[in-house]
């Protein structure tokens, strides 16, 4: 490699480093979840997707390591070839169950499901119509399609009804809208009543990535569609967060869907098939979803009683209803050194800055689960508040 170009990217560095935007990384030595170890020290976690603590739950240990004993490590092979098993097709078939679709199809992440939704079934005569504020899978998947692309502002619905009549206005044969069902930075909800109304008029698709809300959004967990009782034509997921925490995404949607997506969607075409372990594990995770009223109780009690504990310590936080609770610090180096400080206090949390999030818009971006106590969470506004009256973010 010439010297020239690793110049290039070390001055990238140093420019990075010194706007304090360098993100850094933890080694965890325990288990994920309510208390991690992190060079030999406990700390509460306040940043983990683990919403229902399911991360270090010993029925998925224990069905990891029987599906290990029973179906091997892993497939080496794709799915078409010969990396499908009975428990890949068992999952997709009760994924489908569990959130009313006629089909579901897995991925190694949903960062892939994204990747792989529009390309196959849009074409240039088509049209995609993309929430401004949605996750970078998605956008990243729009890009590999041919379709027209629109954006409208986040959950502005006036927009996207402008958006919705100028692709009738350019000819488009198939609208698809795409959203997030909750947008992770801000722990907002999408709009999702009011987009399905204006789909139905424009008669367009919806397309919702409920990855931070399947399995503690709604009746039994299952999404932001159900949670405002209304019907998304296509669902993608991931497996990584409320389900275990391990990894894997999903689509969820009409059977011709899914049937022309295992032919054409390159992620799956081209990627392993997901571990047996991983698979087993998913599937005993829905088993404790569909039963987790208790565990959903409790994650919106603590994120109740964490949101009224911040607001009260005098932090700005964003208005939700979501188990993400962000505190707006606003500038990238405040949101460095208050996560510094905390975790000298014993709390984990991590600085989000540009380009995660917009410049000017840092915070720390709290997350509750249902394994932590009453004593986590007191003890973690203690240190919020220290660390807050130490940074000069509190006076």
């Amino acid at each position: 490699m010439s010297d020239a170009f690793l110049t290039h990217l070390r001055e990238t560095l140093g420019r990075i480093e010194a706007e304090g935007m360098m993100k850094s990384e933890r080694e965890i030595t325990s288990p994920q979840g309510a208390r991690v170890a992190v060079a030999g020290r406990d700390l509460i976690n306040l940043c983990a997707n683990n919403y229902l603590g399911l991360a270090d739950h010993p029925a998925l240990i224990a069905a990891a390591t029987q599906a290990m004993a029973d179906h091997g490590y892993g497939m080496a092979s794709v799915r078409f070839i010969c990396g499908t098993q009975d428990l890949h097709r068992a999952l997709e078939q009760r994924l489908a169950a569990f959130l009313g679709t006629e089909d579901s199809i897995l991925f190694a992440a949903c960062f892939d499901a994204n990747g792989a939704l529009f390309e196959p079934l849009l074409g240039p005569e088509d049209a995609v119509i993309s929430d401004a504020l949605n996750h970078a899978s998605i956008i990243d998947g729009i890009r590999l399609c041919k379709a027209k692309r629109y954006r409208y502002a986040n959950s502005d619905m006036a927009d996207l009804e402008a958006q919705l009549q100028a692709a009738r206005a350019d000819g488009a044969r198939h609208i698809m809208i795409a959203t997030d069902g909750v947008f992770s930075m801000d722990g907002y909800l999408a709009k999702l009543p009011e987009i399905r109304a204006l789909a139905d008029r424009y008669d367009a698709l919806v397309m919702v990535d409920d990855c931070h809300a399947t399995g503690f959004m709604g009746p039994q967990g299952q999404g932001t569609p159900a949670h405002f009782g209304i019907r998304a034509d296509i669902l993608t997921g991931t497996l990584g967060k409320a389900l275990g925490g391990a990894l894997g995404g999903y689509i969820a949607g009409p059977q011709p869907v899914v049937d022309l997506l295992r032919q054409r969607a390159r992620p799956y075409l081209f990627s392993n098939a997901l571990p047996p372990a991983v698979v087993a594990a998913g599937l005993a995770a829905l088993d404790l979803v569909e039963q987790g009223d208790d565990l959903r109780t409790r994650l919106f009690d603590n994120a109740r009683y964490w949101r009224a504990g911040l607001t009260e310590a005098g932090f700005d936080l964003l208005d939700g209803e979501h188990p993400i609770i962000p505190v707006m610090l606003y500038d990238a180096r405040k949101a460095q050194a208050m996560a510094q400080r905390l975790y000298e206090l014993g709390v984990y949390v991590s600085g989000f800055f540009f380009p995660v999030v917009p410049k000017g818009r840092a915070r720390i971006r709290t997350q509750m689960n249902a394994a932590l106590s009453r004593d986590d969470l007191d003890e973690a506004l203690a240190a919020f508040t220290q660390a807050g009256r130490d940074t000069g973010v509190l006076s």
